[in-house]
């Protein structure tokens, strides 16, 4: 159950909203500032919410610890949050039953971040968005597309579902496309939107958040609409990273020619064991791939980002460390 100082910290976030005008009115803005010495440390994990099955409990442990250990100031979602096909309604027991009784580490009772992912939007969207989830567990905050704000870097949540065409052609799936459509309209806006934010912020570090790769060796691959629409306002904006799920498993890509570090923490629950790329698997733009479950662990300092992907048993996979001056340089 949620904390009164969750709820305190909830209610200062929405009064921030209300007695703010946003500068862009699509865009939500939170502010969650970061430590008394500049630092802010943060867990992401994706395509989660399968009511502790797949391993999601034991992966939720190992964040717990992880999350301790770090001081962890919130957590990231990716999206997936609820499988097969979402939540039916505010009252579906799927959302305490994956997050509440899922997530009850001490140091996971920070403030939840969260996008929607394509699983997500089969069910109804209007629920994860909703306040009603908030009472239920003030941790909760949902939305399809907002910014972030912790005084170290600014985070840009981008609702990516709606870019793909493939969902609209499915014929299996039924999606919940209110809110959307026209889509042309709400896409056209949404970059407008996010290329104006990015132009103007004035953020030491920008990190753009989405449920779809860009760049992934994974089961799904690069998603082409992303590259053709989004990837252009990122590289124009000197983005950072570039975070993700979708893909059910662990991985950092990077090329010489971009300052972007493309993560993938997809692998909450259901991992895809083998399910990869193999003639990519040894570029040199591949600097960590695992198909295993886990999540990912992030560490901002004025000049340096500490990246660290664990599998399900909390065991330290992969490391990196990369200093702000470095991208100055490039």
């Amino acid at each position: 159950m949620a904390t009164k100082a969750q709820c305190l910290h909830l209610t200062a976030a929405m009064l921030y909203i209300s007695l703010v005008l946003p500068s862009f009115a699509d865009l939500q803005r939170f502010e969650h500032p970061a430590k008394a010495d500049g630092r802010l440390s943060f867990l992401v994990v994706g395509d989660w919410g399968r009511r502790g099955f797949y391993n999601q409990s034991e992966v939720a442990l190992q964040m717990g610890r992880i999350g301790e250990k770090l001081d962890i100031d919130f957590v990231i979602s990716t999206g997936d949050n609820f499988y097969d096909d979402g939540l039916d309604g505010v009252n579906d027991p799927a959302f305490e039953e994956s997050f509440s009784k899922i997530y009850t580490a001490k140091s996971l009772q920070k403030q939840w971040y969260s996008v929607l992912g394509n699983h997500d939007y089969r069910g109804n969207v209007e629920a994860q968005l909703s306040p009603v989830l908030q009472k239920i567990d003030s941790r909760w905050l949902c939305q399809r597309s907002f910014i972030l704000n912790t005084e170290i870097a600014e985070f840009f949540f981008v609702d990516t579902t709606p870019f793909l065409d493939d969902y609209y052609k499915e014929t299996d799936h039924k999606y919940d496309w209110r809110g959307v459509l026209p889509r042309k309209t709400y896409i056209t806006n949404l970059l407008k939107d996010l290329e104006s934010a990015l132009r103007e912020s004035i953020a030491k570090r920008k990190i753009v958040i989405g449920h779809h790769a860009i760049r992934s060796i994974g089961h799904h691959g690069d998603t082409p609409e992303l590259i053709k629409y989004l990837l252009p306002i990122l590289q124009a904006n000197n983005v950072e990273l570039y975070i993700n799920g979708h893909d059910h498993c662990l991985e950092r890509i990077s090329t010489p020619d971009s300052p972007i570090q493309f993560l993938t923490s997809g692998a909450g629950s259901k991992a895809w064991r083998g399910d990869v790329n193999v003639k990519r698997l040894n570029s040199d733009d591949v600097k960590f791939f695992y198909d295993g479950q886990g999540f990912m662990s992030v560490q901002l300092t004025q000049t340096e980002a500490v990246v660290v992907f664990y599998d399900v048993f909390g065991k330290e996979l992969h490391k990196s460390e990369v200093s702000k001056q470095l991208y100055s340089a490039m």
